[in-house]
């Protein structure tokens, strides 16, 4: 089990931390709010089939074409935690070579954005004072590795749930047989 969830979480980390290295490369930075959003949860989807497809190789190769609900669920989320280190390692490694400021780019868009919605002059001055304490709190590792985790991490568990709860019954995408 250790093997494929090993073997399926570094594929799902490579296309995950590739595509976030491809993105920012070709944006030269930041994207913009509304694609970046879509294109990262977009690849997320992508390389987390990683996830059904571990979970099936392992259902039909090590466990005989049967597994429970649970030991499916165990699966999917080993496979889904490896990616996300692969993806908090990517984030980082985009970070450092871009030189990228992604706090204040971040804080500034969301600013931007609610002064084109027609937000009060207080709504602004209040805003900026928490974009500027999440300026702080993200320059800090503890805070930052977590929190880029966490956005990876609950789609793992979504695409898990789904994928142990279809591959429990055999009758799904039986095994081939030789």
């Amino acid at each position: 089990m250790l093997r494929t969830i090993l073997k399926y979480g570094v594929i799902a980390g490579l296309v995950v931390g590739g595509f976030e290295l491809v993105t920012f490369t070709a944006f030269s930075g930041l994207p913009p709010l509304k694609y970046g959003m879509i294109i990262g949860y977009t690849t997320m989807l992508i390389a987390l089939s990683a996830v059904f497809v571990g979970i099936k190789h392992h259902r039909d190769v090590d466990r005989g074409g049967v597994i429970g609900f649970w030991p499916a669920l165990g699966v999917g989320l080993g496979v889904s935690f490896v990616a996300g280190l692969f993806y908090v390692v990517a984030w980082e490694v985009v970070q450092a070579i871009s030189h990228m400021d992604f706090a204040s780019a971040y804080s500034q868009a969301i600013i931007d954005g609610e002064r084109a919605k027609g937000a009060s002059a207080e709504t602004l001055a209040k805003l900026s004072a928490e974009m500027e304490a999440f300026k702080v709190q993200y320059a800090d590792p503890l805070f930052r590795l977590p929190m880029t985790f966490v956005e990876i991490f609950p789609v793992g568990v979504l695409v898990s749930l789904i994928s142990a709860a279809l591959l429990r019954n055999s009758r799904f995408l039986p095994a081939r047989r030789a």
